[in-house]
């Protein structure tokens, strides 16, 4: 039988039992939970910013590459808390990783700016408003930055979706 089905798929003649396949496309779309995904992509997002900008901290030095895990993480938590297959996992997962690697240049450009002015962390945090978060990222910003980011962007939503096997025969 697996000899005939490796023939079969060598030959790309593969028959899938459509009435089989539908019924676990539906039980993947009722076990998903888009609310939960969410959750768990933002909470992801947020540690992976976290991590970055202490690793920042740490060896005073802005590492891009901290932005491919945080789209790892986010895509992998989205993954495994929201179970989802549709399309909408993997748009939220990459705008989670866009966001968590923008929060993740951000805090370590303020850990920067902490240490050189005197100012406590959190209170530095605390005068943030949108106009100096943008003037931040982009007077930090690097070309290379958009490389970082697209993958980031791009594991984030590849890594959303919960992978379908075939469990059961």
């Amino acid at each position: 039988m697996a000899g005939q089905m490796n023939e079969q798929m060598e030959k790309g003649k593969v028959e899938f039992d459509q009435t089989k396949l539908h019924m676990l496309m539906q039980e993947a779309r009722t076990n998903q939970n888009l609310l939960f995904g969410i959750t768990g992509g933002a909470v992801a997002a947020a540690i992976g910013a976290v991590i970055w900008a202490v690793i920042t901290a740490m060896t005073n030095f802005q590492i891009g590459w901290m932005a491919v895990g945080v789209g790892f993480l986010v895509g992998f938590a989205m993954r495994l808390c929201g179970k989802g297959i549709d399309m909408i996992f993997g748009i939220v997962g990459a705008i989670l990783s866009l966001l968590g690697c923008l929060a993740g240049n951000l805090f370590a450009v303020c850990i920067v700016v902490s240490r050189h002015q005197s100012i406590p962390f959190p209170e530095l945090l605390s005068g943030l408003n949108p106009e100096i978060i943008v003037k931040l990222i982009t007077a930090t910003f690097s070309p290379i930055d958009l490389l970082f980011y697209g993958i980031a962007v791009y594991e984030g939503y590849k890594f959303s979706f919960q992978k379908l096997s075939k469990a059961a025969d």
